[in-house]
């Protein structure tokens, strides 16, 4: 059986044909302009989906201020905006899960004592705390000489490299009880299944980070959540000792984050990492959070620290990660780095923005007073000499050495992440289940009317919503078929400024006058053009020319271009997309929105008879779309039906998405909300079917059938409308096998031909 990964190459491979025709006339469909765009569209569109993220990218950071504008404009409104900020925050990075209950315990056994080191009187233990269920963090509990005088969690330090001040020993020098936790890291030997044989260039972090995604969760809200466990334990032991957090790097990510959303932590410290975040999609994939620039960059999450200490370090060395590690025999990592972006005026850019005041910030280091001020907010003194005298023989002293128990410790941390994220996969069916509780399935009308909800949170929520377009259609046309039974038009509409849809219209020779025929929507899947749905293929039978054979029976049929071409190209239209609360599929909905407003223009379309027909990526269209747009009469999704959770999620299906380079496929929260099944509620009660090849590796009829029984109990059990449902199982892969689909076309859209 193929894998989805080799199914997905060979599509690949198929699609290299540009979209570009001869002119068989310099007539244009009526009412129409001619089309006189040259090159290949389908790159174009893409890139005129770049230039419309790219603006909103650039105006997120004015939107934002519009946004802030009556929340800062008094102390009151500010303290009264902070709580609903912070919930926000945490629902976008996924800290939606109860903690347990705090409970350190020191990690030790016979001839493995839990204290690895005394410092001048500090104690440096091995520990673990408790977080979420399976889930501890690990690492380093250093106790001071004498009585707290406050506690401090450290995200890096000792054992951990994450950098070259041992910043967690002065702090318990200084009197400091101090939390060293162990961050998920950068490389990728774990990121593999043994027994499935497969092993990816997938960083540790973006391992985590697909799987989270999917279920509303990010690696980011973890590690946030072992912060917030620690401040936790901190406060069963002394609820009045002051709490800080400093971080570099990733760490100062995770301590700017866990400061902002807990105002338990009375000051913060971020090194490394305080910067403007338009360019996100150019940093790490786990660094991804969605909606996020809709509402918080650097200085809003910033200013959710009032009226409590937030210390910012900009000096160099700034840190830097050149991305995944290319070697032969694996991949699937996506594409970012750390360093592209950083620099100290970018910084001194986005903290201005915090008051809106211009800053002045040295552009060298500072360290020793950056750390200063950290300890002063806690209420620990620094002593002059010790500043002056001892801060060089204790960076000499103290600079972390190589830990023999790193990748041990390391490799639990990481494992159990995963269990904890593959454990809410296996739980997201009776999550559903509750989500959907109020759907009304007492009869179709009712069921149609209570979705409507259910729509909007997933064209809201889920795929994102772009505005509506304003833009006027302004088709344009040029025949590029003339076949003994057909013409073909090229079609392109307007959607947004550099945003068009474009598509391949096909009428039957025998239309009359005034004779009004149902239409066919026939997509292609990836890397695919409307093309490969009209012309016969050689040696091989994936689209089985279905949009020649539809028009052919007498059908009217439109084959549109759909954005997933280009490959990372347009992947990066996700990235782009996400961070603004949009998707890839944003655009898509809109551009078939359009068409519809088009096709229903036209003389001879029955305007309630528009149906969608789609393999592969055009399949997973032929779930997105129809359900969010309901003029779509039925919808037909071929080689690509699944169980899509798991599909994305699972770490033990030799064909899951977590081995492979289609990092856009991730969805916030999808697990949680819409499977497959839950997305074909929204078509009901309109007629859904799917077809399956029994050797398409992008699943298991199992996986689909299974997934499938949920649709058919709506349908036929509850809505008592079987007949508008079905499932062809045929010999073959992935392809269109294109009977039984045609003759569930013909059965609910009838005849094409009087």
């Amino acid at each position: 059986m193929k894998t989805a990964f080799s199914r997905v190459f060979f599509l690949v491979m198929s699609a290299s044909v540009l979209s570009v025709f001869p002119l068989l006339s310099a007539e244009p469909l009526p009412k129409t302009k001619l089309l006189t765009e040259e090159g290949d569209l389908a790159a174009k569109m893409v890139a005129g989906m770049h230039k419309y993220l790219d603006r909103e990218l650039a105006a997120s950071r004015k939107n934002r201020d519009q946004l802030w504008k009556a929340d800062l404009a008094t102390p009151e409104a500010i303290a009264k905006s902070l709580p609903a900020k912070r919930e926000r925050l945490r629902k976008l990075l996924g800290i939606v899960d109860e903690r347990m209950p705090a409970k350190l315990e020191y990690i030790g056994g016979p001839g493995n004592p839990s204290l690895v080191a005394e410092l001048d009187g500090c104690k440096v233990h091995r520990v673990r705390w408790a977080v979420l269920p399976g889930v501890d963090a690990e690492g380093f509990l250093i106790e001071p000489k004498g009585k707290p005088k406050a506690n401090v969690v450290y995200l890096g330090g000792l054992g951990a490299g994450a950098g070259n001040r041992p910043y967690d020993i002065e702090h318990a020098q200084h009197g400091c009880r101090v939390l060293v936790v162990t961050m998920i890291n950068r490389a990728d030997e774990l990121s593999g299944n043994e027994r499935l044989k497969r092993q990816t260039n997938i960083p540790h972090r973006e391992f985590v980070y697909r799987m989270a995604f999917e279920m509303g969760r990010t690696l980011i809200g973890y590690e946030v959540q072992k912060v917030l466990a620690a401040v936790d334990w901190f406060k069963a032991q002394d609820e009045a000792l002051p709490v800080g957090v400093i971080g570099y790097g990733d760490g100062g990510m995770v301590a700017l984050y866990a400061g902002a959303v807990d105002d338990r932590i009375h000051t913060t410290a971020v090194a490394g990492y305080f910067c403007q975040r338009e360019h996100l999609h150019e940093e790490p994939i786990d660094r991804n959070l969605w909606g996020l620039l809709r509402e918080f960059g650097d200085a809003e999450v910033a200013r959710l620290y009032t009226p409590r200490g937030l210390h910012l370090h900009h000096s160099p060395p700034f840190p830097k990660w050149d991305g995944p590690v290319a070697r032969p025999g694996s991949g699937g990592g996506a594409p970012g780095r750390i360093g592209i972006s950083g620099t100290f005026e970018q910084a001194k850019s986005e903290q201005s923005r915090i008051t809106g005041k211009p800053v002045a910030l040295p552009p060298g280091g500072a360290p020793d007073s950056f750390q200063e001020v950290f300890m002063r907010d806690l209420g620990v003194w620094v002593s002059e000499d010790f500043r002056r005298e001892q801060a060089v023989a204790y960076i000499t002293k103290y600079k972390p050495a190589p830990d023999p128990e790193y990748t041990a410790r390391h490799k639990r941390q990481f494992h159990q992440l995963v269990a904890f994220t593959q454990k809410l996969w296996r739980d997201s069916e009776a999550t559903r289940k509750e989500f959907w509780k109020k759907a009304d399935a007492s009869s179709p009308e009712a069921w149609e009317k209570s979705c409507d909800g259910y729509r909007d949170y997933f064209h809201t929520e889920v795929i994102g919503k772009l505005p509506e377009p304003t833009m006027p259609l302004n088709p344009r046309t040029r025949q590029v078929y003339d076949e003994p039974k057909f013409t073909g038009y090229e079609v392109m509409l307007d959607v947004y400024p550099d945003v068009f849809a474009q598509g391949i219209l096909l009428l039957p020779k025998d239309l009359k006058t005034g004779e009004k025929r149902p239409v066919v929507v026939c997509q292609h899947g990836l890397e695919g053009t409307p093309r490969h749905t009209i012309d016969v293929e050689a040696n091989r039978t994936v689209y089985n020319h279905f949009s020649r054979r539809l028009v052919e029976m007498g059908f009217i049929v439109y084959a549109p271009q759909n954005p997933y071409y280009g490959q990372n190209t347009f992947r990066q239209l996700q990235r782009k997309a996400n961070p603004l609360k949009l998707s890839l599929f944003s655009f898509i909905i809109r551009q078939h929105q359009r068409t519809i407003d088009w096709l229903e223009t036209l003389p001879n379309v029955d305007a309630k008879k528009i149906a969608f027909y789609g393999l592969s990526y055009g399949g997973k269209t032929a779930m997105r779309v129809p359900a969010i747009e309901k003029r779509y009469c039925l919808s037909i999704c071929s080689g690509d039906f699944n169980e899509w959770i798991g599909k994305n999620v699972s770490v033990d299906l030799d064909r899951s998405y977590m081995w492979t380079g289609e990092y856009e496929m991730y969805e916030f929260d999808l697990g949680n909300t819409f499977n497959y099944a839950e997305m074909a509620y929204l078509i009901a009660p309109r007629p859904f079917m799917v077809e399956r090849g029994h050797d398409d590796g992008v699943g298991t009829d199992e996986m689909v059938a299974s997934e499938f029984a949920k649709v058919r109990y709506l349908y036929q059990n509850r809505l008592k409308i079987g007949d508008r449902t079905a499932i062809e199982f045929f010999r073959g892969g992935h392809e269109i096998r294109a009977k039984g689909t045609f003759e569930f076309l013909e059965k609910h859209l009838g005849k094409p031909r009087p």
